[in-house]
């Protein structure tokens, strides 16, 4: 017992940020770069709102039960394709891509879950504030990578954005009408 808690207790470091690989990429390595950290941030958040959703998913109750629990598995697998395109893009950049747990919990840009919810209209609400406010990370960072002319990444965020919108849209309906 005590050999498992002196490895629980020690502490690896983060790698560094702008840890690169090689590649024959034709963007710049400063582009490159640039690139990387951008998506290894927006990385960060996709991973946060994919685990919300999965904890509202095990957590809601509430007359509308079927309904919000499937959707909220629904949110939870498409930002799962979400999160594995914004880090093969970062990968293909030559990146090292950081989505540990480690990372998400000290870098994430969200506010906390409210982790003591279970009404249905409750989780409705927090997950589509937070599927809206990474959608707003979403167009910061295509904008930035429009501004670094890296037609490649505004094309993963763009794709990104068009399935955060339909999945808010989605979510959003269940409070309206």
């Amino acid at each position: 017992m005590s050999n498992i808690n002196e490895i629980l207790s020690k502490k690896k470091p983060i790698t560094k940020s702008n840890q690169m690989n090689p590649t024959k990429n034709s963007l710049s390595p400063e582009i490159r770069l640039a690139m990387v950290q951008c998506l290894n941030e927006r990385l960060v958040d996709l991973l946060d709102l994919q685990l919300r959703a999965k904890q509202a998913h095990w957590n809601v109750k509430g007359s509308n039960f079927i309904g919000v629990h499937g959707l909220f598995d629904s949110v939870y697998g498409e930002v799962e394709g979400f999160v594995d395109t914004v880090a093969e893009r970062a990968a293909a950049l030559g990146g090292v891509v950081d989505g540990t747990v480690q990372t998400v919990a000290a870098k994430t840009r969200l506010m906390a879950y409210p982790v003591g919810i279970t009404a249905w209209q409750d989780h409705v609400g927090a997950i589509s504030q937070s599927l809206s406010d990474v959608g707003g990370m979403i167009r910061t960072s295509l904008d930035y990578a429009q501004d670094h002319h890296d037609i490649a990444t505004v094309d993963v965020f763009t794709e990104i954005l068009r399935g955060l919108d339909k999945l808010l849209w989605f979510v959003e309906s269940h409070l309206q009408g």
